[in-house]
């Protein structure tokens, strides 16, 4: 390695502390993707915080969210705002640098503060998904801006506030990004032993809405028109779709309806999630709702809305397998044993690669159980992921990658 890397490299070792202290702090600031309070306390600190770098920042409002309520009507959901920092944007070289500021963690959940599980093991909301990552994220730039051919790389950060709804919001800011950049890097957590993730797969998340005719049941049922069954019946023939796509998963998560046991109901919702493998996978799908919906659509007294599609387009490996080879290289150097693997999780980098931007999207820290309340990192990886990060954007600049 040469000299020049190391020393800076090096110097990330002596901001440990001061790292898992920062991700201490933003990990007890709850930023629950529906708590705009929250949401905008967040944006404050990784204004702040980012500042030291010396892009130019701008908060960019998002298009409300689209969401059908318990009682099936359409209503508009208000979004945090996007954080954008920009700087050298002609640059030769342009870098696109992603991640969220969201967590699943709604401000009434138990889980709010952070403790040691044991000397290297942190567990608190969001400290690998995505808390974690922002600060990897942060000094390995601060580590790059030292660095003797810094100018060579123009670089864009995205930090949103929606990722784990779906990125609603800012999926077509994504797009736009990628459009701009020649590689992208996003630093969603990686696996305990630092396995990335590889292929992934595309993610749907949709609503049906079954309509029938409220009856009373004890004097007059024959006259209702049973919405419940009828649901129940439509999740059966959805489920019996699971598989008959290589990779094809549907999950029923979600069912309500009705209103006493007295009455026939004349409404029932359905919320269910798709995983599909390939990118034709989804055409195919909404065929097959297609087809189902003739199936209701004819029955008296019965009729349905379906809500939602699909937000994120499978990622396949093939074109950002490139990509995955250098960062392993990076790794070799610093001693770090870096390989990757399919996943069924789905981020940013989807929509990233979709949009043909090249990515790796799991360069944040080491950790576990994410969207529980076990959820952990390993605080070494702290300093691993953003010496790893550093160090391929100083090969990038001084053109020391053998495929970009």
């Amino acid at each position: 390695m040469k000299t020049e890397y190391k020393a800076i490299l090096d110097d990330i070792v002596t901001q440990r502390e001061a790292m898992i202290a920062l991700v201490t702090r933003w990990a007890e600031i709850n930023s629950g993707s529906r708590n705009l309070n929250g949401l905008a306390a967040m944006q404050k600190e990784l204004v702040e915080a980012f500042a030291v770098l010396g892009g130019e920042v701008s908060l960019g409002e998002l298009s409300p969210q689209q969401i059908v309520d318990d009682k099936g009507r359409l209503f508009s959901q208000e979004l945090g705002k996007v954080i954008h920092i920009r700087k050298r944007p002609n640059a030769p070289k342009r870098l696109y640098l992603g991640g969220h500021y969201d967590t699943v963690y709604a401000p009434d959940h138990p889980f709010q503060k952070t403790q040691w599980l044991d000397d290297m093991t942190l567990n608190g909301p969001g400290v690998a998904d995505l808390k974690g990552g922002l600060v990897v994220m942060l000094h390995a730039l601060m580590a790059f801006e030292k660095s003797p051919n810094s100018e060579q790389i123009g670089w864009e950060i995205l930090l949103n506030p929606d990722e784990e709804i779906g990125s609603p919001g800012s999926a077509p800011l994504l797009t736009e990004a990628a459009k701009r950049n020649h590689l992208g890097l996003v630093f969603e957590p990686a696996l305990p032993d630092g396995k990335l993730a590889g292929a992934r797969k595309g993610s749907g998340n949709f609503t049906v809405v079954m309509h029938g005719r409220s009856a009373h049941a004890g004097r007059g049922p024959e006259q209702g028109r049973n919405a419940i069954v009828a649901l129940s019946e439509y999740v059966q023939k959805l489920y019996a779709l699971n598989g008959k796509r290589e990779g094809l998963t549907i999950n029923p998560g979600v069912i309500s309806g009705g209103t006493t046991v007295n009455t026939v109901p004349d409404q029932a919702i359905l919320r269910f999630n798709v995983r599909v493998g390939q990118p034709d996978d989804t055409a195919w799908f909404e065929a097959q709702l297609d087809e189902l919906a003739k199936q209701f659509v004819s029955r008296d007294g019965f009729r349905h809305t379906i809500y939602g599609g699909f937000s994120r387009p499978p990622k396949p490996l093939e074109k950002n397998l490139p990509l995955f080879e250098e960062i392993k290289a990076c790794g070799s150097e610093l001693g770090q044993e870096i390989d990757w693997y399919a996943t069924g999780g789905v981020c940013d980098g989807n929509n990233l690669s979709a949009a043909g931007l090249p990515n790796v999207d799991s360069l944040g820290v080491r950790g576990g159980n994410l969207h529980t309340d076990q959820e952990y990192m390993k605080v070494d990886s702290l300093v691993e992921r953003a010496q790893l990060a550093a160090l391929f954007m100083m090969k990038y600049a001084n053109e020391e990658l053998k495929n970009f």
